[in-house]
């Protein structure tokens, strides 16, 4: 028999030893787990190589004038747009959307792995593709925005909080470096993160006051540390382009766009104009009907008063004298609008051809990426999301009531271990809309970007060991600090 007969027989057997190994290999060992997570990058990046190309969306060229340029975009996160430069992403956007693949592939591992040591390579494989596929999650990853970075944040803070001794100190670091980045790379998530830190804080000391009910005793302390991080990244990134130390210069203007939209403005304009001298008392009777249509439309008075480079502190001023003088529908409508934004996520928001706003920043920054850029299939219009959302909005409604079921059922029965990981997700979500929809107004793809983790956590956790798995004691002697 010749050697290449020989090698011939034992290629299959070769294959499947290591489907084996695959099947067999739990993520709690090193190897397996840095295997996990180099075969999830493919999975995650499937629609952008379907695409031919990496989704753009209409800010995507704000970031790459910011990040390539260095000119301030005050709507925009410098820390977003500078990880665009120092990830070569002028060279070719796919560093970019490889680099946002393999964060979400370790933080997926590592939730994973903190809540099922022994799940397998096989199976987290199994399920990757699957949301790849049937959730949002490759709509994201593969995309040149931070709103794969919201999913990110949230994954990360759990095992931080409640299962620091899974994890373990340097898988912690590495956690604790990611989110920050997170939080960073988009100014929302300074709101969502700031709020999960205060609420477990709460359960900390909910837990100090009621010990006889045995609540759990999350760590405060690193995903504390990753809030601070991520807030010192952005006043450094912040200060890298302008040379001056701030949070943001546009929280007020999308604030009072938000409160346009939902009428309070023009109220309060008729009641201040003309005692107070501000630039928008002069459109006060033709204000646009919606915060989308004041902030973009090119016939909008904004574009007029210098877009977010006008005078902030107008803008401000409105704000404030909104809320002193409207306190409850300036409340309201944004609770309303967070109402409606839980319950908005539908995939494929703003992900159109995008050739009219991107055309001259790939000539201008990135000229080699050009011709591959209007081939994509998102350019020529190919893409269709309704047959999409057919099973992608469907799916995260029963992940979310699922949650919301086992949540409801662990409270019943006082079993508050139990209760953890639906309440955190819950909460995550219940944030997000909060902050999107007081802040910005509802959007579909501001919690599309998030609820397919209560998918990845249904299809984790559906089997009868987890159960066991999440009564055990929360609060270990590593989350006592």
């Amino acid at each position: 028999m010749s050697d290449s007969q020989v090698g011939t027989l034992r290629r299959p057997r070769l294959v499947a030893h290591w489907r084996l190994v695959l099947a067999r290999a739990p993520l709690s060992g090193v190897a397996a787990e840095m295997s996990a997570i180099l075969l999830l990058c493919p999975a995650f990046l499937y629609m952008a190589a379907w695409n031919r190309f990496p989704f753009v969306f209409f800010d995507t060229g704000a970031y790459v004038l910011e990040g390539f340029a260095k000119v301030f975009v005050p709507e925009r996160s410098a820390v977003y747009s500078l990880f665009l430069h120092y990830v070569h992403g002028r060279q070719n956007l796919w560093y970019v959307a490889i680099v946002q693949s393999l964060m979400t592939a370790f933080v997926v591992t590592e939730f994973a792995r903190a809540l099922r040591p022994k799940t397998t390579i096989w199976k987290l494989l199994g399920i990757s593709l699957a949301l790849s596929i049937f959730t949002s999650v490759a709509w994201y990853v593969g995309q040149i925005e931070p709103d794969c970075m919201t999913a990110v944040l949230v994954m990360a803070l759990y095992p931080l909080a409640f299962r620091l001794r899974q994890v373990g100190w340097p898988r912690a670091a590495l956690l604790v470096a990611v989110a920050a980045f997170a939080i960073g790379a988009h100014p929302s998530h300074l709101g969502l993160a700031a709020g999960l830190v205060m609420c477990l804080a709460l359960v900390r000391l909910a837990g100090m006051v009621w010990r006889y009910e045995r609540l759990p005793k999350p760590n405060i302390v690193l995903p504390a540390l990753v809030f601070v991080l991520g807030l010192g990244s952005v006043l450094v990134a912040n200060y890298s382009i302008t040379h001056k130390i701030f949070v943001s210069k546009s929280g007020s203007i999308f604030l009072t766009a938000r409160l346009m939209g939902d009428g309070v403005v023009k109220e309060t304009l008729d009641e201040i104009c003309p005692a107070q001298s501000l630039d928008l008392c002069a459109y006060k009777d033709r204000l646009p009907p919606s915060a989308d249509a004041y902030l973009w439309a090119p016939d909008s008075p904004f574009n007029k008063l210098g877009r977010f480079y006008g005078d902030q502190k107008q803008y401000g001023i409105i704000v404030r004298e909104s809320l002193e003088r409207h306190p409850i529908q300036s409340i309201a409508t944004g609770l309303w609008d967070s109402f409606r934004q839980l319950l908005m996520f539908r995939t494929g928001d703003g992900v159109a051809p995008q050739e009219w706003v991107l055309v001259p920043m790939f000539r201008d920054f990135m000229p080699k990426q050009y011709r591959d850029y209007m081939s994509a299939r998102q350019q020529r219009g190919s893409l269709r999301f309704n047959d999409v959302n057919v099973v992608h909005y469907p799916l995260a409604v029963f992940s979310q009531v699922w949650l919301l079921v086992v949540l409801i059922r662990a409270l019943r029965r006082r079993r508050w271990n139990l209760a953890v990981l639906p309440a955190f997700l819950l909460l995550a979500f219940i944030g997000n809309a909060l902050v999107c929809g007081m802040f910005s107004g509802p959007h579909d793809r501001y919690q599309s970007r998030l609820v397919w983790v209560a998918t990845l956590t249904v299809l984790l956790t559906t089997s009868p060991r987890l159960e066991r798995a999440l009564r055990a004691p929360a609060n270990p002697a590593l989350n006592a600090l």
